[in-house]
């Protein structure tokens, strides 16, 4: 999850721990001729991590896509037709990803999914949505090949090497750093993703490459490594369930670099785990940001969220609250599940909060991104950024 600036909006590659976004068959794409039929509702299913290791981001999610139903029905549905939810919980399990899948397109009768949140569970759920000719749209799914021959598959949000270029463009020109410790999380599709097209596009000098895995809670060893070493700044790509401990105890031990990461910082547990005090000097990747620059569509949606929930909505938040908007505007006219995955491919222009959206021949959105910018825990500076 992610960070700061300018609110242009970017591509956000938000995808989930442990399994998130580990390696998962996503193959199963003849689906059935009609897919399933728009009657005298639209039907969607909520396919959310709302419970588990990375139930912030699936529960941020949920609140978002409910906020844009509600609003959309308020305002006469699609087409003269109200939004029916079927909402399950996949736990932040794949396996349960993929039976929710089943039971929105065979039980529900859906006309589109919004959800995961994670890579892995994306690609544990699109395989039986695509057997039924259903579209599904993450809202935070990064992995860069997640949507590889998956033509009933669509994002909301950029993808993993995107997010490791803007990190390596980051570093280089705002940060000026000429010197970096790479330290990612190995267990992580989408960490890896990072950590590689980091690696391919930077070009100063990486002078220590070290790994942890999910569930890791003692970092020690690796850190008082690093802090013998000459460099600017500390490269993290991986989730708020780790790198909020790492940050702490970095801090803890001395080192005061700023530290870099990507949208998976993007969750307010990052700075329970981290500490307010100690989330100083930190920058992330994001999608979306309260703070900078907002175009009257965001400051709706932000007046309309705080109202509805009393807080601030998060980048994934705003995520599926555009991934909504875009399976309703792809829904007009639509006679059926396969008329609307006709018309997700061919969005272009679409105005979301979290920036213009516009489908590539890969389903992945076109746009550009934010870092944002911690001081004791709070966003202090919101920058676009975009890669060379």
């Amino acid at each position: 999850m992610k960070k700061k600036f300018a609110l242009t909006l970017v591509n956000l590659a938000s995808v989930a721990l442990l399994a998130a976004c580990g390696e998962v068959s996503t193959t199963g794409n003849s689906g059935s001729a009609s897919g399933t039929e728009i009657g005298k509702t639209l039907k969607i299913g909520f396919n959310f991590e709302e419970t588990g290791d990375v139930a912030s981001y699936g529960t941020a999610e949920q609140k978002g896509a409910k906020l844009a139903v509600d609003e959309i029905n308020k305002a006469g549905g699609v087409d003269g037709k109200q939004i029916e939810v079927t909402d399950k919980d996949n736990k932040s399990e794949l396996s349960e990803a993929s039976t929710v899948s089943t039971n929105l397109v065979t039980q529900a009768k859906v006309n589109a999914i919004i959800g995961p949140a994670t890579s892995g569970g994306t690609g544990a759920a699109i395989t039986n949505a695509a057997k039924a000719s259903v579209p599904l749209v993450t809202p935070s799914g990064t992995q860069d090949d997640l949507t590889k021959g998956q033509d009933y598959l669509f994002r909301a949000t950029f993808i993993d090497s995107f997010q490791g270029k803007i990190l390596s463009k980051y570093v280089t020109d705002n940060l000026k750093a000429k010197k970096v410790v790479l330290y990612y999380d190995n267990s992580s599709d989408y960490a890896k993703g990072m950590a590689k097209a980091f690696q391919e596009e930077y070009k100063g000098e990486i002078v220590a490459t070290e790994t942890f895995a999910s569930k890791d809670t003692d970092f020690q060893a690796a850190l008082t490594k690093f802090k013998g070493k000459d460099f600017d700044a500390l490269v993290v790509p991986g989730y708020y369930t780790e790198a909020g401990k790492i940050v702490n105890q970095a801090r803890g031990i001395g080192i005061d670099k700023p530290i870099v990461g990507g949208d998976g910082f993007n969750s307010e547990e990052f700075i329970s785990q981290a500490t307010p005090a100690a989330a100083t000097n930190v920058y992330y990747v994001s999608g979306y940001s309260t703070s900078g620059d907002m175009t009257a569509k965001a400051k709706k949606f932000l007046e309309a969220y705080k109202a509805k929930y009393n807080e601030e909505p998060s980048m994934f938040s705003a995520l599926a609250y555009d991934s909504v908007y875009m399976v309703a505007e792809a829904s007009k006219g639509a006679k059926n599940s396969v008329d609307i995955k006709e018309n997700l491919a061919k969005l272009k222009d679409f105005e979301g909060v979290t920036g213009s959206i516009t489908m590539d021949k890969n389903h992945n959105p076109v746009k550009s991104a934010l870092m944002i910018g911690l001081k004791d825990g709070k966003v202090d500076t919101v920058e676009t950024v975009k890669p060379n």
